[in-house]
């Protein structure tokens, strides 16, 4: 996938402008800045969530605009950050959901297969016939994650997955997130604010300012302490273990 002179613009403000890059396949490739840098808006456009003003997204040798959005989401799945779902679901119709671009709502014998795997993977088990809205925020985030497991594509999306929890269980996300690209071979796109995840988590960085790419590459040639404090306005410091960001203060 690769994504070509993106531009958006709200009330005549541009908050994507001419960005391009290219997104390594069975990979992890986090997205930072400050707010309102564009990270979570370049997302929207990449899933289709956010219609671009112009630029192209090439999905796949097409442009993702052009693709069937049944086809789409059995390759590409999204987690935003207002995933609240209202109605009153257990884990399992969650996770079910998953199967909607192959099931249609109709439920098969393989769907369940698929579905018991997910839940599996996840470690929902017990939790699998308990409502959604009973869980803590972890066990609702790792459900969700399940959902996206059970949708089967090669493509992760996720905007901001440790957003309001605490640290045991923002770490575990993390965790769960490089199991994701290594041991099912999907490639993870994800916004993160907290840059030590960002560092210690992803394979590739690509670093927003003010709409535009203000850095792109590998976690060793962007997480440097100049071009850190060049982002985000602040001076950094960096301890390493073995030529990796062990840790990032200012």
């Amino acid at each position: 996938m690769f994504i070509k002179e993106l531009t958006k613009k709200y009330d005549g403000k541009t908050v994507v402008d001419a960005v391009s890059f290219e997104i390594p396949k069975g990979k992890v490739i986090s997205l930072i800045g400050p707010n309102g840098a564009g990270k979570s808006t370049v997302m929207g456009i990449i899933s289709r969530l956010i219609v671009r003003d112009t630029g192209l997204v090439n999905f796949e040798g097409k442009d993702v605009a052009k693709w069937k959005s049944k086809e789409l989401s059995k390759r590409l799945a999204i987690l935003t950050q207002s995933n609240n779902i209202q109605m009153k679901l257990t884990v399992r119709e969650l996770v079910g959901f998953g199967r909607f671009p192959y099931s249609g709502g109709r439920i098969t014998q393989e769907d369940e297969k698929i579905i018991d795997k997910a839940i599996a993977y996840m470690e929902l088990q017990e939790f699998e016939d308990r409502f959604i809205d009973e869980l803590s925020g972890g066990q609702r985030q790792r459900a969700y994650i399940a959902m996206v497991i059970a949708q089967d594509t090669e493509y992760v999306l996720l905007d901001e997955p440790t957003n309001n929890l605490d640290i045991y269980h923002a770490t575990n996300m993390m965790k769960i997130v490089r199991r994701l690209c290594d041991e099912l071979g999907k490639t993870v796109v994800l916004v993160l604010h907290e840059i030590n995840y960002a560092a210690f988590y992803s394979d590739y960085i690509c670093a927003f300012v003010d709409g535009k790419i203000a850095k792109f590459g590998t976690v060793k040639e962007v997480m440097t302490k100049e071009n850190l404090s060049e982002i985000y306005q602040v001076d950094f410091e960096i301890q390493e273990i073995a030529g990796k960001p062990l840790s990032i203060y200012y």
